[in-house]
């Protein structure tokens, strides 16, 4: 692959670190390797507990007007209580998160109950003004008319990107239902982004959803401000690929 399509994919990373049982160490160190010589991803997305810690080390590395600050809300389950939801995207703002991950309580949609989810998402896009807000549909727990009317709810919202998966528990992203969300996101005339993640580990996976992305959107649509890409081993297969590619032409 070349090395400028490497690149893009590079900026267009969300580098991930969600393990349950982390610490400060170990997150700090995971922020720091966003800084290399290659270039550095669009964001990290850490746990709600290490956004301080995140925005710190980003600070520290000369990172910060560079790398955003994603963590998560209502993960993985997507059936949190309303409440509890509110409080961690609010504390997560507070500590200078600039993107929320949000999971739709999918479960909810997948049986055509919309009206607790439609609550959410609406609280959840007032407490965001001005940030960014990705909705988490868990599309491999989905049948595709659910993923239909899950991604529509979302548009209807105004949410800033439709993401595939949590990652935990379920399918991760695949290319019928990341389609399926592009198209949806057509249809609907929004200006969303999408975001796929769940199970992309080399840079040919990546690429995959980048190629449709372009053949669906055109050329250009894809950019950081509009396509994601979930991952924690993706980007050090990104650099290794980097490496081995060699100078730029």
């Amino acid at each position: 692959m070349h090395a400028d399509r490497l690149l893009r994919l590079l900026a267009c990373l969300d580098l991930t670190r969600l393990t349950p049982d982390d610490d400060p160490a170990a997150v700090e160190a995971f922020c720091a390797s966003a800084n290399h010589r290659h270039g550095a991803p669009a964001a990290v997305c850490i746990r709600p507990e290490f956004v301080v810690c995140a925005v710190k080390t980003l600070i520290a590395q000369g990172l910060r007007d560079r790398v955003r600050v994603a963590t998560v809300a209502n993960f993985p389950s997507g059936d949190g209580p309303r409440d509890a939801v509110a409080k961690t995207i609010d504390t997560a703002l507070a500590d200078g998160a600039d993107e929320i991950d949000l999971v739709l309580p999918w479960r909810d949609v997948a049986a055509g109950q919309l009206a607790d989810a439609s609550r959410l998402l609406s609280e959840a896009r007032d407490r965001t003004a001005g940030r960014t807000l990705k909705v988490i549909l868990e599309t491999g727990a989905l049948s595709p008319a659910a993923i239909d009317r899950a991604a529509d709810l979302a548009l209807d919202h105004g949410v800033d990107f439709l993401k595939t998966s949590t990652g935990f528990g379920h399918p991760g992203a695949d290319p019928e239902a990341a389609l399926r969300l592009l198209d949806r996101i057509a249809a609907n005339h929004a200006s969303c982004g999408l975001k796929v993640s769940g199970g992309i580990r080399t840079p040919d996976e990546a690429d995959s959803y980048l190629a449709l992305a372009e053949r669906r959107m055109g050329q250009d649509w894809p950019d950081p401000h509009r396509f994601r890409i979930g991952a924690s081993g993706l980007f050090g297969a990104l650099i290794e690929a980097l490496d081995s590619a060699g100078p730029r032409q």
